[in-house]
């Protein structure tokens, strides 16, 4: 230690561990300026460092050399360690506080660790029922160091929903004798209030945050995705978006629109046949022989796209909304009964780093979804709104992009806006942006791409023969595959 110590320049120094003549030494370069004083017997000799940023860094060695054995509780417990630059400890008989630069340690009486407490170098970490009871302690100045009642809800709710009711209910079990042991038999029972209310066993008048109350009411949503509905919410909310017009509102024009996006809307989700196989499904009504169940899938998204309940008539309440999603799904995906066509998903899906909302929070969360599509007052703010819910759901076992899609376009239709294709070579700039909303809370790409397959879908004159549409998109490379070597050109 005297060698280490001999090193002005060491992070952290206790004289505890020297020998007297060395920790008169430490004393006297801390009195020449040579190391700077954390607190009482601790030294630096970082002074390139501020005194706080050291302490910081290294609050756990330094807690647990000043009070060994203490358990890390309270809202430190939740955490892990401190919080708004205080950490809470419980220890001995006395409550006391100890200052150092950048670290208010506030230490409770309590008891020493329990047999479930983790062993945390020096320290312990509170246990999962240890933490739970200590935040749910009522008393004078106990707000300082307890968790918000809405956030020990929230934990709660998320235990319910991905561990299950019996581990919910095994964790209230744990929670009985340890109350006994810490002798907080009140916060035992505000702990077994709040998870009856959860299971809809007690009345959820004692909950107190939305998530929660959710739960309680039958309509559990999920709390992440209400943050990256939000951020594309206020996006949406404050861009000036455009009104393209609807190049094809009815007639035969309508039904070339549709031909190409029912095209396009499977080939991009790998349900992929030649133009002229696609033209015999949607309008001989000729199944492809052994592909009868791919045929069904873009002759169901052709019909979705014409017909007037499902075309120009978006829901209005979140009910009708359900029904309208489940409907569509089940039209699309009839000819799959494997894949439970128009039933809310039976087990989690994603698709490559995405994990898409977990099958007992679909309902809630598409219900949360529509409240923020029907705030948006311009039409395409609320269908892409409304296409990125349904698809970061991904409430169904398959049909789930088609679906958002078409829920969409439904919106644009209405109000006599231009349906949205995205065309075979556009399609990584369709989902990559939608990756980047995913991941990355950015909603300004998927904006700037969905405009742009807008515009370009609204560019055609669908009064031609739709062998000429196809010629004039096929200029435009809309149907190749190779996306290194092709991008989208506008076909004017």
């Amino acid at each position: 230690m005297a060698q280490e110590n001999d090193n002005l320049t060491a992070e952290l120094i206790f004289t505890a561990d020297l020998t007297p003549a060395e920790a008169r030494r430490v004393q006297r370069l801390a009195k020449d300026g040579k190391l700077t004083s954390l607190y009482s017997g601790i030294y630096t000799g970082r002074l390139d460092s501020p005194a706080d940023a050291i302490v910081q860094r290294n609050w756990l060695t330094i807690a647990g050399h000043i009070l060994p054995g203490s358990i890390i509780s309270f809202v430190s417990g939740r955490q892990g360690g401190p919080v708004q630059g205080v950490l809470h400890l419980t220890r001995g008989l006395r409550r006391h506080r100890i200052q150092l630069p950048g670290l208010t340690i506030e230490i409770y009486p309590g008891m020493e660790a329990q047999p479930d407490d983790a062993p945390y170098k020096a320290l312990y970490l509170a246990s999962e029922p240890r933490w739970l009871l200590e935040n749910l302690v009522q008393g004078k100045g106990a707000s300082s160091r307890v968790l918000p009642q809405a956030d020990i809800e929230a934990y709660l709710e998320k235990v319910l929903v991905m561990r299950g009711e019996h581990k919910l209910n095994d964790l209230r079990n744990r929670c009985r004798p340890l109350a006994d042991a810490l002798g907080l038999p009140k916060s035992y029972e505000r702990l077994s209030k709040l998870i009856s209310a959860l299971l809809g066993t007690h009345e959820g008048r004692l909950l107190r945050s939305k998530q929660a109350l959710a739960r309680a009411a039958g309509k559990p949503y999920d709390p992440e995705r209400m943050v990256l509905f939000d951020a594309l919410f206020a996006h949406l909310n404050s861009s000036v978006l455009p009104d393209i017009a609807d190049p094809a509102p009815t007639g035969e024009a309508m039904e070339t629109f549709a031909f190409f996006e029912a095209y396009f809307s499977n080939y991009i989700e790998g349900t992929t046949f030649e133009i002229e196989e696609a033209e015999r499904i949607i309008f001989d009504r000729v199944i492809i022989p052994n592909r009868s169940e791919d045929s069904h899938d873009i002759l169901g998204t052709f019909q979705v796209a014409i017909h007037p309940a499902w075309r120009a008539n978006p829901p209005t309440t979140h009910d009708a909304f359900l029904t309208w999603l489940q409907q569509v799904n089940t039209e699309i995906m009839q000819a799959r009964p494997d894949k439970l066509p128009g039933q809310w998903k039976l087990k989690g899906n994603q698709a490559g780093s995405t994990i898409f909302v977990h099958p007992d929070l679909v309902r809630g969360t598409l219900i949360e979804g529509f409240e923020r599509i029907r705030a948006l007052s311009h039409p395409l703010a609320s269908a892409l709104m409304a296409m990125f819910v349904v698809a970061e759901t991904h409430p169904f076992a398959d049909g789930n992009g088609r679906t958002a899609r078409l829920i969409m376009n439904n919106y644009l239709s209405r109000n006599g806006l231009s349906r949205i294709m995205i065309p075979t070579v556009f399609r990584e700039d369709y989902l990559l942006p939608l990756k980047a909303l995913s991941n990355n809370f950015d909603p300004v790409p998927f904006l700037s791409a969905m405009i742009r397959a807008q515009r370009w879908s609204a560019a055609f004159d669908y009064t031609k023969p739709r062998d000429q549409v196809h010629a004039a998109m096929a200029a435009c490379n809309a149907f190749q595959e190779d996306l290194r070597r092709y991008k989208l050109i506008s076909p004017e």
